[in-house]
C-alpha cells in the first residue's frame, strides 16, 4: 500500500492508503485504513467506494477497513465484463482480495448492491464471514417477488438497465449526469442533500462509458443469474450462518409492508435490525445513527483489540 495519490479519495479519507490490487480478473481500487479486526465496506449503486467517508474515520480507530469500488464501478477495473459480474463472481473476487491483504475471515457491511453482493458471500464463503451488515435492501429474490407498481415506479432503473445490451447504456449515454442527478435526488429526498463534491465525483464516474456498462450489467445479472441463485438457495434452505444485522429508513416504512427483519429471518437464524432517519442513502445521510448501531453490532462478532 501507498499513500493516496488520487485527489478524491484523500480528501474523504485523509490519513488512508490507497488500494490498488490486482486479483484473478479485476483491478480493485478504493483505499484501506485502521487497525484492528478486518471490516469489508461495500458500496450500491450510483455510488463508488466514498460512499462510505462519513463512517470511514470513526471505525478505523477500531477496525482494519478495506473499501473497494465494486467491479466496474468507480476506478476498480475487470479484464473483461464476460463471463457476467455475477454477485457470486464479486463476491469470490472479494474473498481474493481479502486474501491478498492477509484477512481470512472479516465482517461485511453492504449498502444497497454492495449488500447483495455481502449477503452472497457470506452464503458461499461462510468461514470467511463472521458477522453481516445489510443497508436498505432485502435478497434479490424477496425484492422481485414483492414488486408492485409503486415499487416498479419508484425503482424504474432496475429494470431498464436490465433490457439487453446495448439498449440501456445508449439512452444513458444521451444525458448521464442528468441520470444520476434524478437517481440521487430521489434516493436522498431531494439533491441538494446530496454533499457537492461528492456529488461532483458521483458523476464523474457515472459519465464513463465502461462504468455505465457495467453497472447495467450488474442489474442484468440480478434479474437473471442472481434471481436464480436465490431461487435455489430458498428451495434448498441455505441460510447464512453469521449475524446478520438489518438497517432501513423509516421513511420507506409502510402500512402492511413486510418487515426487513422478518424478511432476514428466512435467510438467516440471528437477526437484528434498526430504522434510521434520512432516505435510502444511509451510510451519507444518517451516518451517526448507522454508527451507533454498527460499532454495537461489530463489537458483539469482532474481537477489538
Amino acid at each position: 500500500m501507498s499513500e493516496i495519490k488520487d485527489g478524491i479519495s484523500q480528501a474523504f479519507f485523509p490519513g488512508f492508503q490507497s488500494l490498488d490490487v490486482e486479483v484473478s480478473d479485476v483491478r480493485f481500487a478504493g483505499v484501506v485504513g485502521g487497525s484492528g479486526p478486518p471490516v469489508l465496506l461495500l458500496h450500491g449503486y450510483p455510488q463508488t467506494h466514498i460512499a462510505w467517508r462519513k463512517i470511514a474515520l470513526d471505525l478505523s480507530r477500531s477496525y482494519r477497513l478495506v473499501i473497494p469500488d465494486l467491479p466496474g464501478y468507480g476506478a476498480s477495473r475487470p479484464e473483461a465484463m464476460q463471463p457476467r459480474w455475477t454477485k457470486r463472481r464479486v463476491s469470490a473476487a472479494l474473498v481474493g482480495l481479502m486474501r491478498s491483504l492477509e484477512h481470512h475471515r472479516f465482517a461485511v457491511v453492504g449498502h444497497d448492491r454492495g449488500a447483495r453482493v455481502g449477503y452472497r458471500l457470506a452464503l458461499d464463503h461462510p468461514e470467511k464471514v463472521a458477522a453481516f451488515s445489510s443497508l436498505t435492501v432485502v435478497p434479490t429474490l424477496d425484492a422481485m417477488l414483492g414488486v408492485d407498481h409503486r415499487f416498479a415506479t419508484k425503482n424504474f432503473h432496475w429494470f431498464l438497465f436490465a433490457q439487453d445490451s446495448d439498449l440501456p447504456e445508449l439512452l444513458l449515454a444521451a444525458a448521464p449526469d442528468a441520470f444520476i442527478d434524478q437517481a440521487l435526488a430521489t434516493m436522498a429526498g431531494g439533491l441538494e442533500k446530496v454533499d457537492p463534491a461528492a456529488l461532483e465525483a458521483y458523476r464523474l464516474a457515472f459519465r464513463d462509458p465502461a462504468v455505465r456498462h457495467a453497472i447495467c450489467e450488474d442489474y442484468r445479472a440480478a434479474m437473471n443469474e442472481d434471481f436464480e441463485l436465490d431461487t435455489t438457495d430458498r428451495a434448498q434452505g441455505r441460510k447464512l450462518s453469521c449475524p446478520v444485522q438489518v438497517f432501513w429508513p423509516a421513511a420507506q416504512t409502510t402500512h402492511g409492508s413486510p418487515n426487513p427483519i422478518a424478511t432476514w429471518s428466512r435467510w438467516a437464524d440471528d437477526v437484528i435490525g434498526a430504522t434510521t432517519s434520512g432516505g435510502h442513502l444511509q451510510p451519507e445521510d444518517a451516518p451517526d445513527e448507522v454508527l451507533v448501531s454498527l460499532r454495537t453490532f461489530l463489537s458483539s462478532h469482532l474481537s477489538v483489540r
